[in-house]
């Protein structure tokens, strides 16, 4: 074979690889950070009980090509999430869902305080053009209806204000069912089962898909 028909072949083995190459690089699943507390982490379970977990199984079930990043972490408040958003994210993340309230509402945070920190959240994601989820969480009735009313507000007021996928309850699924507290809560009272995580999963699931139908294809 001569210099010409070697550098030919050369030239069609560098044309192929390159295909190859980019199938892969498209064939890249997304990604969502799941930024939130100890429900996100998945306290008290085993590591394939967890919201992330259970989660992941279901969106592979329905084909969805994407991949959670787990970024709970147990005890955090708006303030928390707020401070590790930064690094929660990389280029790669494609689209963010956020369940961040409950710690605020155990420490009787002031609601205002709560809205502030999560608008800051959604400004910091909003500004990286990246698709997002708001979850919100139930406030007991013993924290007084002034309370509740504006600490409840403050989800779906700031969903309809960046165009947010909302749930407007994470647990309510859950708590949609209480005669079934003592299967789908844990012994603390506040945490779900792996049987609790698989009733938000089901409700769960088909926004995070309404989310995912957002990100921006290559």
């Amino acid at each position: 074979m001569g210099k010409y028909a070697l550098h030919k072949l050369a030239i069609v083995l560098i044309a192929f690889a390159g295909v190859g190459f980019g199938a892969r690089a498209q064939a890249e699943p997304m990604q969502l950070v799941a930024l939130g507390d100890s429900l996100t982490q998945g306290y008290g379970l085993n590591p394939a009980q967890g919201l992330v977990p259970q989660l992941q199984a279901w969106l592979d079930a329905h084909d969805a090509d994407v991949t959670i990043v787990n970024a709970g972490v147990s005890g955090d408040t708006t303030a928390g999430g707020l401070s590790r958003l930064d690094w929660s994210l990389s280029n790669d993340t494609d689209a963010v869902m956020v369940a961040l309230g409950g710690n605020d509402v155990l420490r009787g945070l002031p609601p205002a305080q709560s809205r502030a920190n999560l608008t800051k959240i959604l400004d910091q994601i909003t500004a990286r053009e990246l698709p997002v989820l708001l979850a919100g969480i139930p406030v007991p009735e013993n924290y007084g209806p002034e309370y509740r009313a504006e600490f409840l507000a403050i989800y779906p007021e700031l969903a309809a204000q960046y165009d947010a996928v909302l749930v407007p309850n994470l647990l309510a699924p859950v708590m949609a069912r209480p005669q079934d507290q003592a299967q789908l809560v844990q012994d603390d009272g506040i945490h779900p089962s792996a049987d609790g995580v698989a009733l938000i999963v089901e409700d769960l699931g088909p926004k995070v898909l309404q989310l995912l139908s957002r990100v921006d294809q290559p």
